[in-house]
């Protein structure tokens, strides 16, 4: 990985660690051990925003978020995300938001949140590793109840990856607004009886109580799951540029895993799930089972 985009990382996690305070290009420069010109070029170049650009959109989304709990008035907001005055912010609110922020305290719509993905993380994927350790993978039984989920679906994506450069990596900034049943949104892999014609097996989505009927954003489908048994694997914390290696160990442990030792069969009619890998947690995939029948 190269020395420029490991100083553009360096900038991006500055950035996150300073969000409710001035940030200055000088400061960003000292982070990334580059001259202001080239740390702003290069920023640029790898994230397609200007460090300005990049800190109002990351704090607007952060705004929403904290709107959305309606712990907080607009005004404590705007000045807490650094903002100069309350006029200013709610134009850029709405800018950003197609809403005035007051509006959206009363009555939180699905916005696209801005999520900063780190540009490291692109440069993993390309690279290969090898498993140098073996891990450990904790499993356990869990029951998903009855619900919907609200997906966006793809072309043709069977990961990942496939799947941004399709629908776009926006989608979870969207996602990531809406409540779900989970607390957070989550990943599919839909067995064939969900799927459309020409749609992809992939999709991410949120999950919502059975009875849903509320709003769902243009381009989105919803789909009722039944209520399901589930082994859910989950892995070690891992470091965040180590993701691709944590990935794997939890896919590959839950691959070899019998799951009639636990009195289980694999359910196939019933989505695989995955959740988003944070390094603090480890990472999580569920499959669903269904009890053997003596």
């Amino acid at each position: 990985m190269t020395e420029q985009i490991m100083a553009v990382q360096r900038m991006q996690d500055y950035i996150e660690g300073h969000l409710e305070e001035r940030v200055t290009m000088a400061d960003l420069a000292r982070a990334s051990l580059f001259s202001p010109w080239h740390s702003y070029r290069l920023f640029r170049q790898y994230t397609g925003f200007t460090p300005s650009e990049y800190i109002r959109r990351l704090r607007l989304s952060r705004s929403a978020m904290l709107l959305k709990k309606g712990e907080h008035r607009v005004l404590d907001v705007a000045l807490r995300l650094g903002f100069g005055s309350v006029d200013g912010y709610q134009r850029a609110f709405q800018r950003e938001f197609g809403c005035n922020p007051g509006e959206y305290v009363r009555a939180p719509v699905p916005v696209t949140l801005f999520i900063p993905y780190g540009v490291k993380f692109r440069e993993l994927r390309k690279e290969s590793f090898e498993m140098m350790d073996v891990r450990n993978v904790f499993v356990q039984v869990i029951r998903k109840p009855e619900r919907k989920v609200i997906v966006k679906r793809g072309i043709s994506a069977e990961d990942y990856f496939p799947y941004c450069e399709e629908v776009g990596c926006d989608v979870w900034g969207l996602l990531s607004s809406m409540d779900s049943l989970c607390g957070e949104p989550v990943c599919l892999w839909l067995p064939a009886r969900y799927k459309k014609p020409g749609t992809s097996t992939y999709v991410q989505g949120v999950e919502a109580e059975a009875g849903y009927d509320g709003p769902v954003p243009e381009g989105f489908d919803v789909i009722s799951l039944p209520a399901a048994e589930y082994l859910m694997f989950q892995g070690e914390p891992f470091q965040e540029e180590d993701y691709c290696e944590a990935i794997t160990a939890v896919q590959e442990a839950a691959g070899r895993y019998d799951p009639s030792l636990a009195g289980y069969e694999w359910d196939d009619e019933n989505p695989r799930i995955q959740l988003e890998p944070l390094g603090s947690r480890g990472y999580i995939e569920l499959r669903a089972v269904r009890p053997i029948q003596k």
